[in-house]
């Protein structure tokens, strides 16, 4: 006699976007503070255009494929998938994890190529002139200077609250992408910087809150977590998608081209892989090696050596 095969009845065909955006971020996979912040951007943000209120079970694939299409369709490959995976991991976890009634992400919303860039080292002269310019504002120039400076990810520096630096010894604890607590230093541009950012209008300074901040206060329907609101100002943290317009827009750089170039010039410098994988906080050899290519400059320079000999008399 064959056996029946088990059905799972799914359920939470009541449940709310809103609702059910908050058990997914409630789970374990959401903990570390970086991959929660990551995970609520894209999912707020989709579910601030499908509706909040409306039932999870009501939501098609098309209109999860239009939600990715409007919100990111226009943006760079690497923050199309990156959403683009946040929200399929959010589903996917409803369907198989809760077996509640919930869409997919449609095929036709593929992930999407990312090609990679030999330039993407900016050169050293090229990246002080860049930041020394005027024109720049001080909340980017200080977000630049730091990125480069401690070769950080963009995540773990947006991260910072004011109370985390140790200004005296330059350095701060981030949250790397493994959990572990980790030691990042910067050197005295950011250093001299700092001071400025963290300098109220009333003379006064943020002791408490998140390092960088948004230009506006959140509105009550997107308010964040009192964890990322400034408790002197009522301004939510900068957010990574933000910062990286920003910095393109003023800069004309990718937030992560500064972790690469800061690991490439000390490559150049002939400083040893182990004390760039120190700096870095990379574990693996191999991954590092990526980071530390010779650039335009180092190339340049080597090319000397294949000069005819210059003559002498």
């Amino acid at each position: 006699m064959t056996a029946t095969p088990k059905i799972t009845a799914l359920r939470g065909g009541h449940v709310t976007l809103a609702a059910a955006a908050d058990a997914f971020l409630a789970t374990p996979r959401a903990a570390n503070p970086n991959t929660h912040r990551a995970y609520a951007s894209a999912i707020d943000r989709t579910i601030a255009l499908l509706g909040r209120d409306r039932p999870l079970a009501e939501v098609s694939d098309a209109e999860i494929g239009a939600a990715l299409t409007e919100l990111w369709g226009s943006s760079a490959p690497a923050t199309w998938n990156r959403n683009r995976a946040a929200i399929t991991s959010w589903l996917a976890w409803y369907q198989t994890k809760k077996h509640w009634a919930a869409p997919s992400v449609p095929a036709d919303a593929e992930r999407r190529k990312e090609s990679a860039d030999e330039t993407r080292a900016v050169a050293k002269t090229a990246i002080h002139r860049l930041l020394s310019r005027r024109d720049i504002p001080l909340r980017e120039k200080t977000l630049s200077r730091m990125l480069y400076e401690t070769a950080a990810r963009a995540a773990e520096i947006l991260a910072l609250n004011v109370e985390d630096l140790d200004l005296e010894h330059r350095r701060a604890p981030v949250r790397s992408k493994g959990g572990a607590i980790e030691w990042v230093y910067w050197d005295s541009g950011t250093a001299h910087l700092l001071p400025r950012l963290l300098r109220l209008p009333n003379g006064g300074t943020r002791t408490h809150g998140p390092l960088f901040l948004s230009e506006r206060r959140p509105v009550p329907a997107r308010r964040p977590a009192a964890a990322d609101i400034c408790p002197h100002t009522s301004r939510a943290r900068l957010g990574y998608d933000r910062a990286r317009v920003l910095l393109d827009t003023y800069a004309g750089i990718d937030l992560h081209q500064l972790r690469h170039s800061a690991a490439t010039h000390l490559g150049e410098a002939e400083v040893p892989l182990q004390l760039i994988m120190g700096k870095t906080r990379h574990k693996n050899p191999r991954t590092a090696i990526r980071y530390v290519k010779p650039g335009a400059e180092a190339l340049a320079k080597i090319t000397e050596v294949l000069a005819p000999r210059r003559r002498t008399h």
